[in-house]
């Protein structure tokens, strides 16, 4: 078990759905009995513990933290549930998350894909970032909302992607400018992990490498700063596209 001890997390995980709890509760100040309450609401059961109880369960809560499953901070789906479910839908945007293990970056994408909405995001589940309460924390809540697949195998998936008429795109500084690139309709894209980048079976699959082009002295972007940039570029071509 785990525990969420940020307030914008254990609120989001609750409304989500899905929350088993329990939720303890040890300093019921105002952000705390809010929170308690929408527990309530949503038949949670409330715990109360003493300080001590909890320093020891959830270091660095806030009075308050939510118990649950290691891996139980997204909606998870299976790639093929999701292609299933896409139908006819002519676009779709899907992030492959290539060895994203910082759970600070990997909580920041999630937080991205909410906001530039991305459909899907698929993950490795044996190399994927740890620590629900960081990546909790750190996409403010919206680790409860994305569906998110973890997968056995990435290029497999990249693979079912493509037979379901998506174009794969690895995210690499030297790529093409992605302004360049016809992004609209179904594309995937892949993000690969600080200093090791896409890896070759993956890049192998790929239809090309598109990049952010840059006026810094350093040539790279941190992953999830590349992901939302790359994000907000397919969202500005439908919005052309359909303009």
């Amino acid at each position: 078990m785990a525990y969420l001890t940020g307030f914008h997390g254990i609120e989001e995980r609750i409304k989500a759905g899905g929350a088993a709890g329990p939720l303890l509760v040890a300093k019921a100040g105002p952000r705390a009995r809010e929170i308690a309450g929408l527990a309530a609401a949503h038949k949670i059961r409330i715990d109360r513990v003493g300080t001590f109880d909890l320093d020891r369960l959830a270091p660095g809560h806030r009075g308050i933290a939510l118990e649950v499953e290691d891996r139980g901070i997204s909606r998870e789906i299976r790639v093929e549930q999701f292609l299933a479910d896409l139908g006819d839908r002519p676009d779709g945007m899907v992030l492959i998350l290539d060895e994203i293990t910082d759970p600070h970056n990997y909580g920041a994408i999630l937080r991205t894909c909410d906001q530039f909405g991305v459909d899907l995001a698929i993950t490795r589940h044996r190399r994927i970032a740890k620590h629900p309460d960081v990546i909790a924390r750190t996409s403010a809540g919206a680790a409860a909302w994305m569906p998110v697949a973890q997968v056995p195998n990435l290029p497999r998936a990249g693979q079912a992607l493509k037979d379901a008429g998506f174009w794969l795109y690895a995210a690499d500084m030297s790529g093409e400018a992605a302004y360049t690139k016809d992004l609209t309709g179904r594309v995937a894209l892949i993000l690969g992990g600080e200093g090791t980048g896409v890896t070759r079976l993956l890049r192998d699959q790929c239809d090309g490498c598109i990049g952010i082009p840059s006026a810094g002295r350093i040539d790279s972007l941190n992953v999830s700063v590349a992901a939302g940039v790359l994000c907000y570029e397919v969202l500005r071509q439908r919005a052309s596209r359909r303009g």
